[in-house]
């Protein structure tokens, strides 16, 4: 990409450099080129590094006023691309700069790589002074201040005894001066006297200087008390200006797009002009149009002797049975399972939990030291949460089951495979309206979900690790199918909104065929963390493969974005064979439904805006593979729960005495009684932090780390990672009635 301004930006370098520090001194100044989007392109910017921090402005004039942006490089992490590239990234923050010339990028990334490695050991310095004051600590500093105060009591009290029996001393010596004594006595007399007056010189001068010392710390402590002081009014102002910003910046998104609604109808063609959007905004997310658009576009065939001929071919693909891509929607696999759902099962379920209750918590104040921090290592009250742990969320995958039973009577592979995507897009519908955080579960908890008779699965969950947090997940179905996977989340707050990444693969494989599917979770955000309304976003790829037939299927979940016109929580993709042709176009929405068409034609299409071609596709009419089951009612006041979430905190017998049901603050919150389940998640996680130490600290055996209960480590052949597998044994404890091996984590 051209480096726009290129030659002023050099001169205006060369210049600098001559004024500028040599690197490794405290300050080190200089024009880089800033990637900023996609828009503008590589913009130059004024750089200044100091102290640690690498900050940049529009101009050296800013410098005075508005900066831009800075990163720590204790935290850094700094990368070379190629002759003039560097590239900084710190958590979620990355910078891509170019210098002028080659020689200018070697100096400023010596200059950064010094400024790190003096930011660490700065850093490391202060790790080793005192933290600061929690409530503990509080509490020790005023136990050291009355220990003080009391020396200083001991100290006036010898002061005075000093000044006393001095006085004594002096008019003893003199009494034994004016007694009539030997002359040689009397010289002795006279130089214990001189020696005494020595002493009393100095225990003066002593009490003289302790009585300043006292003086000047008292004087100093006024001050630091008055500095402090302040500095918690600082703290206090900076805190609500902050706020105070949040709240205007809501203010103006949402004026902007009233705006936007109001100028741009529906019907006009006109796009706002991305380039009047500032550069300099680090959380606001741009996205390329050639990016967030699919790389197809989509004809209907209009030809019937065309659909009528595709018919018959899949007909006969399918063992002379009409194809489900070819049947109405009211007829689709998810509506034709709907019914056999509405069936009264064996045992009657439970269609509503305890109203939520309507508890105010301000969130900033928990939420503002809690910037960059692990998601699991923030201690959250109960007021946040959902009465769900995170082994029943994952649970929740299974929502529509049926997808999967109807994808094992598939004889055809790919039309299998467009099942298996519409299954893997189901297990987001759920959380469109859940914003709520559910129960960090505790190292070796589990659940269980026996659906046999209802659905013919079986589930079981286990919390295999704490730090980082992995569950493990098992599913054998009757009907021709098993599930597992392991997930492990990542999540970051990042001020505005939370990233949360779920890591680890979900392998799928049908008992029949033997086809074996494997993909992985989107990236989901929690927008308006700070003010405004809270909503969720999934962003990002996912790509299944069946890794016994090489077909593939590659999704893409568009992140919203205020100027796109593309339809919200757009899910795009294409099914393809071994070779890479492709044969399904798959979209919808990942809260709503999912279609499939059938592809007749391809060919390559014209060139867009930025000379990519794009390649037209010809499919039949498309066919509904699923659709979202609406919600119960009153679901606004049960936390959004669909059917089967209300149903996963019932109540079960014989199950494990670790399983989920039973754990005691997450059933006072669903009962409505936060207060006792805020002390009672206070005191599990309390439980587990001691066992983990008494784990740790026992001599006896070599601390190994924890091993789960009914999973073991395995080398995944197919991914090549190490992932918790099932290794069996609980059903089989769950029949015989016996969970003596079960720890006591509640």
């Amino acid at each position: 990409m051209s480096d726009p301004g290129k030659s002023s930006a050099s001169a205006s370098s060369a210049a600098t450099t001559t004024a500028t520090p040599a690197p490794g001194s405290d300050t080190y100044k200089g024009w880089l080129f800033k990637w900023t989007n996609y828009l503008k392109g590589y913009q130059r910017r004024w750089f200044v590094l100091s102290n640690g921090l690498l900050s940049y402005y529009r101009t050296q004039a800013e410098m005075a006023h508005t900066c831009r942006g800075t990163i720590n490089l204790a935290t850094a992490h700094i990368d070379t691309e190629d002759a003039c590239n560097i590239v900084l990234s710190s958590g979620g923050r990355t910078y891509h700069l170019k210098a002028s010339t080659e020689v200018e990028r070697q100096k400023w990334v010596t200059a950064l790589e010094l400024a790190k490695a003096k930011a660490i050991r700065m850093m490391n310095d202060q790790s080793g002074e005192e933290e600061p004051t929690s409530r503990s600590d509080r509490s020790e500093l005023q136990g050291a201040l009355k220990t003080l105060a009391s020396k200083l009591d001991d100290l006036c009290t010898c002061n005075e005894l000093i000044a006393k029996h001095g006085a004594a001393l002096q008019r003893s010596l003199s009494e034994l001066e004016a007694l009539r004594v030997p002359l040689e006595g009397s010289e002795k007399i006279k130089a214990v006297n001189e020696r005494a007056t020595l002493f009393r010189i100095t225990s003066n001068a002593m009490i003289n200087a302790c009585r300043d010392f006292l003086e000047l710390a008292e004087s100093h402590s006024r001050r630091w008390q008055r500095v402090l002081q302040h500095e918690r009014e600082q703290r206090t102002h900076l805190e609500e200006t902050i706020e105070q910003l949040a709240k205007q910046h809501n203010s103006l998104e949402r004026a902007w797009r009233e705006c936007l609604n109001c100028v741009f109808s529906p019907g006009v063609s006109e796009r706002p002009r991305k380039e009047e959007a500032s550069d300099e905004d680090e959380d606001t997310e741009y996205f390329d149009a050639m990016e967030d658009s699919p790389a197809f576009i989509t004809v209907t065939a209009a030809d019937p002797s065309q659909h009528r001929r595709s018919q018959s071919n899949q007909s006969g693909a399918s063992g002379g049975q009409p194809s489900d891509w070819n049947l109405e929607d009211h007829s689709s696999p998810s509506y034709n399972d709907l019914s056999g759902r509405e069936v009264q099962p064996r045992r009657k379920r439970r269609t509503r939990i305890p109203d939520k209750p309507n508890y105010s918590l301000n969130l900033w104040s928990i939420m503002k030291n809690c910037i960059g921090k692990e998601l699991s290592k923030i201690p959250m009250p109960v007021n946040f949460n959902e009465p769900l742990s995170m082994l029943q969320r994952l649970t929740e995958d299974l929502e529509y089951s049926e997808l999967l039973d109807k994808a094992a009577r598939c004889e055809n592979s790919l039309e299998q495979m467009c099942l298996v995507a519409a299954f893997s897009v189901s297990s987001y519908s759920t959380t469109v309206h859940r914003t709520a955080k559910p129960f960090n579960p505790l190292l070796g908890e589990t659940y269980e979900l026996d659906r046999l008779e209802e659905f013919g699965y079986r589930s079981l969950c286990e919390q295999v690790s704490h730090h980082p947090p992995a569950a493990a997940h098992h599913v054998m179905s009757q009907r021709g199918w098993t599930l597992w996977q392991e997930i492990t989340i990542a999540s970051k707050f990042r001020g505005k909104y939370l990233s949360i990444m779920p890591l680890g693969a979900i392998h799928l494989q049908f008992h029949a065929s033997g086809n074996h599917y494997v993909w992985r979770k989107v990236t989901s955000t929690v927008h308006n963390i700070i003010v405004g309304k809270l909503w969720i976003d999934q962003s990002g790829d996912i790509d299944i493969v069946n890794h016994r037939t090489k077909e593939t299927c590659q999704l893409k979940f568009s992140p919203y974005s205020y100027f796109s016109r593309e339809v919200p929580r757009k899910v795009t993709g294409v099914v393809a064979d071994s070779e890479g042709q492709a044969h399904y176009i798959l979209s919808g929405t990942w809260d709503e439904r999912m279609e499939s068409a059938k592809i007749v034609q391809s060919s390559r299409g014209s060139s867009g805006a930025e000379g990519k071609q794009k390649t037209v596709y010809q499919t039949l009419s498309p066919r509904l593979l699923w659709k979202k089951y609406p919600l119960p009612y009153n679901a606004e006041n049960m936390y959004y729960f669909s059917s089967l979430a209300l149903t996963l905190n019932e109540e079960e017998v014989s199950v494990s005495l670790t399983d989920s049901r039973l754990r005691p603050d997450q059933r006072l919150m669903e009962e409505g009684r936060w207060d006792e389940a805020n002390t009672e998640k206070q005191r599990l996680e309390e439980k587990q932090r001691a066992v983990r130490r008494r784990r740790e600290a026992d001599a006896s055996n070599a601390y190994e780390g924890y091993q789960p209960l009914w999973f073991h480590q395995r080398m995944d052949p197919l991914t090549g990672e190490t992932s918790f597998v099932y290794k069996g044994g609980y059903w089989e404890a769950k029949e015989r009635r016996d969970w003596s091996m079960c720890p006591d984590i509640f």
